[in-house]
């Protein structure tokens, strides 16, 4: 017992000091593990998120599958109702926002498949090499009449069904035509009667992943600003560049949404609010474009050590601040002024300064405050023209070029920022 006493010490002070000196890695292994709870916290949330973003659709789906089942299989008197099942699923989950155009293109893709499939079947027989000539050709053809990918997709399945169950299964080519149209015609049912979502609900719970990566990045920005961090704003400039996932998820949202509005007498109602978003789509692209030029050249600031004024960190966080506004203020259904009003104070704080001086890539990072505050703008519903009178005026006006040397003992002008665009 003596003996394990006394180990028990050793072991600590072995844990906490090397040679008689501090464990200078406790602290980087500490932050290190941090970092890894925080991203795991992250992740989850992420998941959880998805899971809310397609619960609505997953319900839909399942509720489609078993009414296209029932539909076949009772009423119209098919004994082995597989193929509408999969057509209103395929309906539903392949193309949100274009149910309409999939249900016709799993008619034709079937009618494509069932031609060829017939056709080669009774020329050439079934086996192994006859199935690759019929898919072969299936794909072939359909890319030559300029098919979309759905099509080619179900031309060829719906020709490998039929080689392989043609032989033991009679009379295939019409129940598979039926089943197309059951199927298609049940998601739509479901989708615009049975059980429309709310296309608002859906459009915010896409919004908000793209908003909050734009505005924590900026306000990720604004901290390495004033610390003069290159390797944060580096990593926040990597971040923005991978938001291509969010805002696919954000404009197909939209396309679902106005397909909701218009099939669904339901939500007839909401067309007027989808109208704010179907028009935000585009100024929050450029938006967040603009930021990653932003971003980029705050990177470039940092390494060149150019001078940073402090209005200029602020200008960066009233932005970020804009994007959480303005998708908080397009959530509860409220007209955005707080989001523009945070935005020109952005373009406020980013002459303030431009006046006390500022660098080639300095001069750069002022003009994309100006011309993302103006996305943003125009995101809530100003008029283009309008946003840029606007920050100009915020802004102080267009600053003068200077046309000739410095006076003596004078400080030289700051270079003029781009106009807004």
């Amino acid at each position: 017992m003596a003996v394990a006493r006394d180990r028990r010490p050793s072991l600590l002070r072995r844990a906490g000091l090397r040679d008689g000196r501090p464990d200078v890695d406790s602290a980087r292994i500490a932050d290190a593990v941090a970092e890894l709870r925080n991203r795991s916290r992250a992740t989850l949330q992420d998941r959880l998120h998805r899971v809310r973003m397609t619960l609505g659709l997953a319900v839909q789906a399942g509720l489609a599958a078993a009414l296209a089942w029932v539909v076949s299989h009772q009423l119209l008197g098919n004994p082995q109702p597989v193929f509408a099942p999969i057509s209103a699923v395929g309906t539903l989950a392949a193309s949100v926002g274009q149910r309409l155009r999939r249900t016709v293109e799993l008619i034709v893709g079937v009618a494509v498949g069932v031609f060829l499939g017939d056709v080669l079947i009774y020329f050439l027989g079934t086996g192994g090499w006859q199935l690759g000539l019929v898919v072969t050709a299936a794909i072939l053809l359909t890319i030559f009449f300029g098919a979309s990918v759905a099509i080619v997709i179900q031309a060829a399945a719906t020709a490998v069904l039929i080689v392989t169950l043609s032989p033991s299964t009679q009379n295939l080519e019409f129940p598979r035509f039926v089943d197309a149209f059951v199927g298609g015609g049940i998601a739509l049912l479901v989708t615009a009667i049975l059980l429309p979502l709310n296309p608002l609900r859906v459009i915010n719970r896409a919004a908000r992943p793209a908003l909050d990566l734009l505005a924590g990045q900026l306000d990720i920005t604004a901290e390495a600003l004033r610390n003069r961090d290159r390797a944060s704003a580096q990593r926040a400039l990597e971040r923005l560049r991978e938001n291509k996932e969010e805002l696919a998820t954000f404009t197909e949202a939209i396309e679902g949404a106005k397909e909701t509005s218009t099939l669904s007498p339901a939500r007839w109602h909401r067309r007027s609010e989808l109208t704010h978003y179907a028009e935000a789509a585009d100024p929050i692209d450029r938006a967040m474009r603009n930021s990653g030029t932003l971003i980029r050249r705050s990177v470039t600031m940092i390494e060149d050590e150019e001078s940073i004024p402090g209005p200029m960190p602020d200008a960066v966080a009233h932005l970020a601040e804009a994007v959480r506004l303005l998708r908080h203020e397009f959530a509860v259904g409220a007209e955005p002024e707080q989001a523009r009003e945070r935005s020109l104070r952005a373009v406020s704080e980013a002459g303030r300064a431009y006046a006390e001086g500022v660098g080639f890539s300095g001069s750069v990072v002022i003009a994309q405050v100006r011309t993302t505050a103006s996305d943003l703008m125009v995101a809530s519903g100003i008029d283009q023209e309008e946003a840029n009178r606007l920050v100009r005026r915020s802004f102080g006006g267009e600053p003068e070029k200077a046309t000739g040397p410095t006076e003596q003992g004078s400080a030289p002008k700051p270079p003029t920022a781009p106009p807004v665009g």
